[in-house]
């Protein structure tokens, strides 16, 4: 055999590696992509960060408790007792969110209980909640909004709620949203619709000939009325259709 014939082991073993490597890269990240999936992410932001972080272990208990001679953080000086003690950081951010991440860093940090992220959604209104899911809705919060809006419904938030479910069926890609709704998110979405019904569909309280004004009549306050409720229950039936409730 001539020398250019002759096989290169130690390049093949190389290319073996490279070619191993890679190949368990692939399926770790392929893991992290549908464990990622699985826990449900409120954004891609999150999605991507699980995939690249896929290569870290976690610590094992010698990597805990082994013996260390040089401090964790040299920089930091003797404390006191006083310092020593854990210091429990504020619940919640003062500043409001203004990408899906951010929301979704709060909703799942700082919120907790069902009554909290019911303020929170109020709170922000839709303008706000619509500008944040300009782009589209996280995965999965869709359900989660229906879901903490209607056990947590409070009939004076009734135009609020209105507004905010409204203003989330014009953000792009909604219908993808509405297609990953649970048979149970569906549910709590109708019953919130009924509610809103049933508070935003009273008829308008009838005022006296004095509170009509001058050249107000009682006949023409119930025309009033009556197109005013009209056009509201016409608006709720699209809002429906929006979210495939009908």
């Amino acid at each position: 055999m001539e020398e250019s014939e002759t096989l290169d082991f130690q390049a093949l073993e190389r290319e073996l590696q490279i070619a191993l490597t890679l190949d368990e890269k692939h399926k770790r990240e392929n893991d992290a992509k549908f464990r990622a999936i699985h826990q449900k992410v409120g954004s891609y932001e999150e999605f991507r960060d699980i995939v690249l972080a896929s290569h870290l272990k976690p610590l094992e208990m010698r990597d805990k408790l082994g013996a260390r001679n040089q401090p964790w953080n040299s920089c930091a000086g003797v404390t006191s007792a006083k310092a020593s003690v854990p210091v429990e950081l504020s619940k919640h951010t003062d500043s409001r969110p203004r990408t899906s991440a951010e929301f979704s860093r709060d909703w799942r940090r700082y919120y907790c209980t069902g009554p909290e992220k019911y303020a929170f959604l109020v709170t922000l209104g839709a303008q706000l909640l619509e500008s944040i899911f300009c782009a589209e809705i996280g995965f999965g919060l869709l359900g989660e909004f229906l879901v903490v809006l209607c056990n947590h419904f409070q009939p004076e938030d009734a135009q609020t709620i209105y507004w905010i479910l409204l203003h989330l069926s014009q953000t792009q890609r909604f219908g993808l949203s509405v297609d990953f709704l649970s048979s149970s998110e569906r549910e709590k979405g109708q019953t919130l619709f009924q509610m809103l019904e049933q508070k935003l569909g009273v008829p308008l309280q009838q005022g006296s000939e004095a509170d009509l004004g001058p050249t107000g009549t009682a006949q023409e306050a119930c025309v009033t009325e009556e197109t005013v409720n009209v056009q509201l229950m016409k608006a709720m039936q699209q809002l429906m259709k929006s979210y495939r409730f009908t």
